[in-house]
């Protein structure tokens, strides 16, 4: 059954390492703990362009069905956004079966609290925060970018919500399945019956409102790990809500072939651009690599920054 089968996305933490690229502008600092959970210190790779200024960031979440993988996996996504002048920082994050959901979710948004707490260590501007994900890296994106919150007393008065997202290959819909959800119990805990409160949570499409960040879905369309189905559940709610939200269907590639598609990657890299870029406001680097493209102001706390 293909929603059994998602458990083959594990190989993803083999997909992405040791890649090549000619002489950086940007430097990597790694194993640095953002969320400490219990004994777990959760670590993240931080990739910071060189040159002085303000830069948006992008928080960068791997796959691997929920339950493997780790920061390192999708470097090639780091470093492509690192170059054309972002902050990003790749996350670690807790797994399943040991930890189930919401687990992962949380540590996600620890994350964007994190980064906006340490923004002027790491030359991001806290009010340009995007994410980019693939498979369950993909489903928390978009999870993110539909359920985010503004400062209150539980978050510590740090804004959770982010600017824009990029999610690829990325389930968006859990409140119905022919086998009532019994292929997540690794993940929930439970079946749709005894656990419909977390199937609920878990769904990005459930939460859209026309509050929510643009997002930007890459998909093969040939994928039967997670049909393009899976993923057009919360494309076309954001779509009636009148959110800005793109879907690039990659021609006869399935879930693997997808993640590493490059015109998908930039795709992907020239929307969040589009969505984060503000020139005024960033570094020569990420000026000389968006001048091209198009500006649009996130949301209403972007005019603060004039």
């Amino acid at each position: 059954m293909m929603l059994i089968r998602i458990g083959a996305s594990c190989c993803f933490s083999f997909l992405f390492y040791g890649l090549a690229f000619g002489e950086a502008t940007f430097e990597i600092r790694e194993k640095i703990t953002y969320s400490t959970v219990g004994d777990r210190e959760l670590l993240l790779d931080a990739f910071i362009p060189k040159e002085e200024g303000k830069y948006p960031a992008v928080l960068v979440v791997h796959g691997g069905a929920w339950r493997s993988g780790n920061r390192k996996q999708l470097r090639a996504y780091a470093t492509t956004l690192a170059e054309r002048g972002f902050v990003c920082f790749a996350i670690d994050y807790r797994l399943a079966p040991k930890h189930k959901f919401p687990a992962q979710i949380e540590d996600c948004r620890a994350a964007v609290k994190w980064i906006r707490e340490n923004a002027s260590q790491y030359k991001v501007n806290p009010k340009r925060v995007g994410a980019i994900g693939y498979s369950a890296g993909g489903h928390l994106v978009s999870l993110l970018a539909t359920t985010g919150q503004p400062p209150s007393e539980a978050s510590g008065n740090v804004d959770t919500r982010i600017q824009a997202a990029a999610a690829g290959g990325a389930p968006t819909d859990f409140r119905w399945f022919p086998d009532n959800g019994r292929w997540a119990e690794f993940w929930m805990g439970g079946d749709l019956s005894s656990k419909k409160e977390k199937f609920q949570a878990a769904s990005s499409a459930a939460f859209v409102d026309a509050g929510d960040a643009p997002l930007f879905f890459f998909h093969g369309s040939a994928d039967e790990l997670v049909p393009e189905a899976w993923t057009k559940a919360c494309y076309f709610q954001l779509k009636s809500a009148g959110v800005k939200t793109e879907f690039y269907s990659i021609a006869n590639a399935g879930h693997m072939q997808a993640a590493m598609d490059p015109k998908a990657l930039k795709k992907a890299c020239d929307f969040l651009a589009s969505e984060l870029v503000r020139e005024s406001t960033l570094g020569p680097s990420v000026e000389r690599q968006t001048s091209r493209n198009s500006e649009r102001v996130p949301n209403e706390e972007i005019a603060e920054e004039k």
